[in-house]
């Protein structure tokens, strides 16, 4: 009867989850990331996309069509030469939207849908971490932070690969986990070392953040052997299973190795900011407060910022201190002490790894909040077992587990409706922007310096696209190519093909470009000038200017 009520409970925060990450999915607009995803998905590369030349807006949807008979080969030459990721994840997108096909106008429901259901699919692994490591109370617990985290339901409705390595980490931790309780009981099974190896050579392929948690979970297994004293299984069939076991995820890997190398090279990681003195320690802080709680701070009101801001700040206080007056019980207890340091020493070491990374290698990932996915799933079984052991004398759990529970629901349904973890460079207000003046035709001309920029600059033209209330055949699109400077830009602008009224609006986005240096006076297709209108320039991320064009 008590596990029947388990599984009720659980299925409860699937469901709940379940709900939150399929809720509006298409709501938001894809950003330069997911456009990204979009193109490899598909079966395509940048070769596909119509460059320098002027394309009709209301045709751009069609750029993002599936093309069938692409092989996981040929995305992984595509992703090898092009991007800065292994294959394994696209592939899997190629395959699910094959199976969806005919994408029609929800393409981009379609496009998230595999993501959200590998967040659904982390809650369920979460349970089995908490009931391996702690209990079954405490699995049902996790499972229902992770169903309402902001942060999860933010990855899971990103058409991107954050969830799919996340999944796999929990399950890797599961795995992991049931190590380190065999080790203790005294015994090996084999089947739980092969399993837990295949998960990690899978993670290997999805995300190059996943080493960061293959190695601190080899590193925490090393201290666990060495520092606790009560195992009873030989030290030396452990280090023999670990030896292998390590061995085995390395060499799947050489096949992609060089591939990875060269990645770490190219020009497209440069966008990581740099390291300033204490930012990874604060930043750090702020990611572990937006996994529980989120409210709207972004691009609000200087009083609803400041009113949301201190709620945050506080609720993160309270919750603090309920976390470490639970950690303190479960480190007290023979029973759960292990596994709270297991998967503290875990969460310290890619901590640890990223800090590295940040200090050494001087690119900040701490300033990124989705990296944290990396160590969010120890995090999450963590938070969920402390909260379970908080000392009922002083405070009412059940009270206390409800608080979190409807605060982390508040948090995920402002996510949901794109008051939180907003997307990067904003394409909804851009095209809001360029269509301030519906009835007059618009040409959206992005500069490039590589296919990120193009990417960006798709996002922008399929907002504009989906709110422009006239189709008009003029409104067009073209990304130009900059290199080695912009003069390049104004002179193909001159030379363009275009079918041109009496009156359009030409914006031009153009990222490393200051305001004072867009020219005074473009031409058109030799026939048309056009006068800078120094009203409507903005910046967001990336500058773009308008200008005013007539025969």
């Amino acid at each position: 009867m008590k596990n029947c009520q388990y599984y009720f409970w659980l299925l409860g925060a699937i469901a709940l989850g379940s709900v939150l990450r399929f809720w509006h999915l298409d709501l938001k607009p894809l950003w330069m990331d997911e456009v990204i995803t979009a193109i490899f998905s598909l079966g395509k590369n940048y070769q596909d996309l119509p460059l320098d030349v002027v394309f009709p807006l209301h045709q751009v949807h069609e750029i993002f069509t599936f093309k069938s008979g692409v092989s996981c080969r040929e995305i992984a030459d595509n992703l090898a030469s092009q991007s800065t990721h292994p294959p394994l994840f696209f592939c899997g997108m190629y395959g699910w939207l094959a199976w969806l096909t005919p994408l029609g106008n929800d393409w981009v429901t379609k496009l998230r849908s595999l993501p959200a259901l590998f967040g659904i699919g982390a809650i369920l692994a979460i349970y089995g971490v908490n009931c391996i490591a702690f209990s079954p109370t405490s699995g049902i617990l996790a499972a229902f932070l992770m169903a309402v985290s902001p942060f999860a339901v933010y990855l899971s409705q990103e058409a991107r690969h954050y969830t799919f390595p996340m999944f796999l980490i929990t399950l890797s931790l599961l795995g992991f986990m049931q190590i380190q309780q065999d080790i203790v009981k005294g015994r090996m099974r084999f089947w739980v070392w092969c399993l837990w190896v295949f998960i990690n050579i899978i993670g290997f392929y999805v995300h190059y953040f996943f080493i960061l948690a293959f190695i601190a979970e080899i590193a925490t297994l090393l201290i666990v052997i060495y520092w606790d004293k009560s195992q009873l299984v030989s030290k030396r069939q452990v280090w023999l299973a670990l030896i292998i076991s390590t061995a085995s995820v390395i060499i799947c890997f050489l096949p992609w190795i060089l591939i990875t190398l060269s990645h770490a090279q190219r020009s497209e990681t440069n966008w990581l900011p740099s390291t300033i003195i204490i930012a990874p320690f604060y930043q750090t802080l702020i990611n572990w407060m937006l996994m529980i709680i989120a409210l709207p701070v972004e691009n609000q009101s200087l009083i609803i910022t400041i009113v949301s801001g201190l709620l945050m700040l506080s609720f993160t206080i309270w919750a603090g201190s309920i976390i470490l007056k639970g950690l303190k019980q479960l480190c007290l207890q023979d029973t759960t002490r292990l596994a709270t340091l297991t998967l503290i020493i875990f969460t310290a070491l890619v901590l640890l790894q990223c800090f590295t990374i940040a200090y050494v290698v001087g690119k900040d990932i701490t300033a990124i909040p989705r990296y944290s996915f990396v160590y969010y799933p120890s995090f999450c079984a963590l938070l969920a077992a402390s909260i379970v052991k908080i000392p009922p004398v002083k405070i009412h759990q059940q009270k206390i587990i409800l608080i979190f529970i409807l605060v982390g629901l508040l948090s995920s349904i402002f996510v949901v409706f794109n008051l939180m973890f907003q997307k990067p460079f904003q394409p909804e207000k851009v095209a809001e922007h360029i269509n301030f003046e519906p009835s007059i035709p618009v040409m959206l001309v992005v500069t490039y310096e590589n296919y990120q920029d193009v990417a960006l600059g798709l996002s922008f033209a399929l907002r504009l696209e989906q709110i422009r209330n006239q189709k008009s055949e003029f409104d067009s699109f073209a990304a130009l190519n900059r290199t080695p400077d912009f003069s390049v830009v104004w002179e193909k602008l001159s030379q363009l093909s275009t079918s041109v009224t009496s009156r359009l609006n030409l914006w031009i986005v153009a990222p490393g470009l200051r305001r004072r240096d867009y020219p005074e006076m473009l031409a058109l297709s030799e026939q048309i000038n056009c006068i800078i209108d120094p009203k409507q320039h903005y910046r967001i991320g990336i500058p773009y200017q308008l200008y005013r064009c007539g025969k």
